[in-house]
C-alpha cells in the first residue's frame, strides 16, 4: 500500500534529511517509526503527501509514484498531523461532512454519527463546537474522516503526543481497529511504548536513514528500548 524506493531528500545541500529510505508497508500492518527530533520522520510523511519532492527515489500509493498521480494517491490516503487541523467554530459533526465532501462522499446526518459512534464520540459530542474539543477529541476526529472517506492508508505524525494515557491507549485500540479492516498505518512517534503496544512492525531512523526494522510479536519493550538507545549512541 505505501512504499518507499530509494527515497532520499537534501535540503539546500545540506546533509541529506533523508537518505535512500526503502520500505514497504502492507495493508492492515501498522508501521510505527522511532527516531530522535530531525532524524527524518516528518520528512518521510511529507514526502509520501507530495508536500515535498524527493531529491531522489520514489514514494508509491497502491504502486503510484505520489509525484505523478498526486491527486489519486491523495484519494487513497488520510493524515493525521500532530495537531488534526478542524474549524474550530464548526461543530465536529460539520467538520466531518466538510471533510467528507472534499474527498467527494456524501453522508446523512445518521451516517456521519455512526462515524463518531465507532471513534467513541457521543452524538452530544459531535454537536459540540471544535473549540470545545481535547487534543484526543480532535484526534478522534482526525480517524472518522479517515473513516468516512474510505481511506486505505494512514499517516500519523506524531499522533499521541500530548494525549493521557487513556486517551493514548483509546488511539491506539482504534488505530488497531483500522488495521484490522485491511488499512495501511504509517506513523511516527516517539513514545517506545506506544509503538511496541500498537504497532506490527517498528522502523529506528537516525540522521535520515532506516538503521533498523523490528517485528513486535515477541518483542519484549526492554529490548526495544536497549535497541534504540544502542543505535542512538552508535
Amino acid at each position: 500500500m505505501l512504499e518507499a524506493v530509494d527515497l532520499t531528500k537534501v535540503y539546500n545541500s545540506g546533509p541529506a534529511a533523508l537518505d535512500s529510505l526503502n520500505l514497504k508497508v502492507e495493508p492492515g500492518e501498522i508501521f510505527c517509526l522511532l527516531g530522535a527530533n530531525g532524524a527524518g520522520k516528518t520528512t518521510t510523511i511529507n514526502l509520501f503527501l507530495n508536500f515535498i519532492q524527493p531529491s531522489r527515489g520514489t514514494a508509491k500509493v497502491k504502486g503510484l509514484d505520489v509525484t505523478q498521480a498526486s491527486l489519486e494517491t491523495k484519494r487513497h490516503l488520510a493524515y493525521i498531523p500532530e495537531q488534526v487541523m478542524l474549524y474550530r467554530n464548526l461543530t465536529g459533526l460539520e467538520n466531518l461532512d466538510y471533510f467528507s465532501s472534499l474527498a467527494e462522499k456524501s453522508y446523512e446526518r445518521s451516517e456521519l454519527l455512526g462515524f463518531f459512534e465507532q471513534v467513541g464520540l457521543t452524538t452530544e459530542e459531535a454537536d459540540k463546537r471544535v473549540s470545545a474539543y481535547s487534543k484526543g477529541m480532535r484526534q478522534k476526529v482526525g480517524i472518522a474522516i479517515a473513516l468516512a472517506k474510505k481511506a486505505e492508508a494512514l499517516l500519523l505524525d506524531e499522533p499521541t503526543s500530548g494525549l493521557d494515557p487513556k486517551a493514548s491507549n483509546e488511539f491506539s485500540g482504534l488505530l488497531q481497529n483500522m488495521s484490522s479492516q485491511g488499512v495501511a498505518i504509517f506513523m511516527t512517534t516517539h513514545d517506545l511504548f506506544r509503538a511496541k503496544e500498537t504497532g506490527t512492525r517498528i522502523g529506528i531512523m537516525k540522521q535520515g536513514r532506516l538503521v533498523d526494522t523490528l517485528g513486535t510479536e515477541g518483542l519484549q519493550h526492554s529490548d526495544l528500548e536497549r535497541i534504540y538507545l544502542e543505535h542512538m549512541h552508535d
